[in-house]
Order: C-alpha cells, then structure tokens, then sequence
C-alpha cells in the first residue's frame, strides 16, 4: 500500500440489517473528499457482529463503488485460519486491492503461530493482493511481534505493511529496525498518528483511521503535510483534530446502585453518535454494543461543539454533503434523546 489516509469505514445498520444506500453515500462522502482508501468491514464497521453473507456483500459493494476512485481494503482475518482464507478468496473475487489480518483473538497463538500458520497461508495463496497484518493487542490478547514482521517481509513481497495500533512507540521503532526502510507502517490509532509519522525512528506512512469517517478532508490533509514534510502546519491540524480523535474511547464515571463505576464507550458507539447527531446514516450499533451513557454523549457533544467553534471547516464537508445544519444539529437536544441509556 502507498502512504495516504484510509478510512476505516463504519457500516450503517437499520433495526434490522444493514443500509446498504446509506453505504454508498458513506463511501462517495470519502472519496470527494479525497481519502486515499476505504476499509470495508473493520472493527469500526462493526464486522463482529456481520453474518458471513453481509461480511462479503459489504466488501463487494464498496470494492465495486471504490474502483479505480481510491484503493479498497477488505477485512478478512478471524481467529480462525480456514475462515479467514475462504474471506479473502471472496475478497480477492470482488476485486479488493489488499486484505486486512487482525491478530488471532481469545485462543492466542504465539508471535511465531500468527506468522506460520496465519498470514504466511494467507500471503501464499493470494501473491496477487496486499496482505496488511493489524497489531492490536489491546483488542486481541495477542501480538504479532516486530522479528516475525520481518521474516514475512523477507519472506512474501505482499506482506510489506503494516496496521500498528500497539501504543508502544518503542514496539513501531523496533518494527522499522527489523524491516526496513521501504516498510510501510500504517497508524492504526487517530491519536498517535502524528507521533508515528514525525519520529525519524519510526516514520510512519499514513493512517487507517477512524475519525475520517466525519473529517475526511482533514485527516487527508494531516497525513499529507507530513508527507509533504510540513509537520509544523500537520501539527495545527492534528491539534484542530485532538477533540475528535478523543472520541474513539469515551470513558466516564457513573452511578450504579452499588457505587461508582468506569464505563468505557469503545469505537464505533461514540462514532455512531455522532454521526446520528449529524445526521449522517449509520442506525444503531449491533449487539452487544448498544448505546452511551448520557455523560459519554455529553462528553461527545463538548468535543464536537468545540471542533466546530474554532475549526468549523473541518465538518463542513459534511454539511455540504448531506445538506445539514451542523449548528442546529449539535445544539437541539432532539437530534441526540434516543441515543443514551436512560438510566444506568
């Protein structure tokens, strides 16, 4: 893959199954505004909860929908070799140009496992298309650690890139030690991407992003001044962003009857919030997920007010796309009753 932003994009559902117009509209949305490539079925988009059949029909509608318009990454690892083998074969049918293999979740092979006996059959079998393995233990319970990176790089010429979304910059500095130069590492982290494409150490490429998603104009720009090697105006912009990159993890503190406890609003829910409030399509999250509380919509609508006082071109794209009012969406509180928990 080239450097460049690409969105991680969400998959709008109705009560029922998934928005397939609304889609289309989500993915048009990025490429006018310039995304370098879109991720169909992420965690942002929700694939835990997709059943096999929409898994594949969502990846064909935006491979077909990308084509020759910006680069289609579909995802397709699962802790489960033989499915993630019979995904990509789809994949690669429907015309994508990379796939995406998170980390093996719950059973929790070893670094070494991942690489034998899931990328490399992945890698050999499909020469024709990228394969991008996704580090995230955070998410997994498991790691595919920087010395197997590197025997897959020397190994298969299509597993030369990476989705990093460890938070360990010393990790993506020993990534580019043990692979080299011309290794593409992608942020897998809206929030560490500047870091990671700044540090000479580890000179990050670009990002798969999550925010993009609402400012993809904005993202695409950040990674392109420090492409560009104009990181003093990329810092501007990535703090204009800092209030929404904030946003991929809301945490608060509530009120049980038993006491206080930490809730966690894990990307996409905050997302899918925000993008109600917008009014852009993206319907409710599938479950488990369900909705915030109303301190993390709270914490939401501060983040997005703020962003739009002081950068309020960073969401008029979205304004202009889908002919919204973004002062009266974030400030009546009808656009956002339904979307917290009544009561904890």
């Amino acid at each position: 893959m080239r450097a460049g932003c690409y969105t991680a994009i969400i998959t709008p559902f109705t009560e029922t199954s998934v928005d397939y117009d609304g889609l289309e509209q989500l993915v048009d949305f990025q490429i006018q505004n310039g995304i370098t490539g879109i991720l169909a079925v992420g965690t942002t988009g929700e694939s835990p909860t997709l059943n096999w059949d929409e898994h594949n029909r969502v990846i064909g509608e935006i491979a077909e929908n990308s084509k020759t318009k910006c680069a289609c990454i579909a995802g397709t690892g699962s802790n489960n070799t033989a499915e993630t083998l019979s995904a990509t074969e789809h994949a690669a049918a429907a015309g994508v140009d990379a796939v995406l293999l998170v980390d093996p979740y719950y059973n929790g092979p070893s670094s070494m496992e991942i690489r034998k006996e899931y990328v490399a059959p992945v890698a050999r079998r499909f020469p024709g298309i990228t394969v991008i393995p996704y580090v995230i233990p955070g998410r997994t319970g498991a790691q595919l650690l920087p010395e197997d990176l590197a025997i897959l790089a020397q190994n298969y010429e299509n597993v030369r890139t990476v989705k990093e979304a460890t938070g360990n910059l010393d990790n993506m500095r020993q990534t580019r030690k043990c692979c080299g130069g011309d290794y593409v590492i992608l942020s897998g982290d809206d929030g560490m991407t500047f870091d990671m494409m700044t540090d000479p150490d580890i000179m990050g490429a670009g990002v798969i992003s999550v925010i993009s998603n609402i400012a993809p104009r904005a993202v695409t720009e950040m990674v392109n001044l420090i492409n560009n090697g104009e990181s003093s105006e990329a810092g501007k912009r990535f703090t204009a962003l800092a209030p929404l990159f904030d946003l991929v993890t809301v945490k608060t503190t509530e009120k049980s009857p038993f006491g206080d406890v930490i809730c966690r609003a894990r990307n996409p829910l905050a997302l899918k919030t925000l993008m109600n409030i917008l009014g852009m399509p993206a319907g409710p999250c599938r479950r488990p997920l369900g909705k915030m509380t109303s301190n993390g919509v709270e914490k939401v609508l501060a983040a997005v007010r703020k962003t739009q006082a002081d950068h309020p071109e960073i969401l008029s794209p979205v304004a202009d796309f889908f002919n919204v009012d973004i002062d009266k969406r974030i400030n009546t509180p009808e656009y956002w009753k339904n979307l917290a928990y009544s009561s904890y």
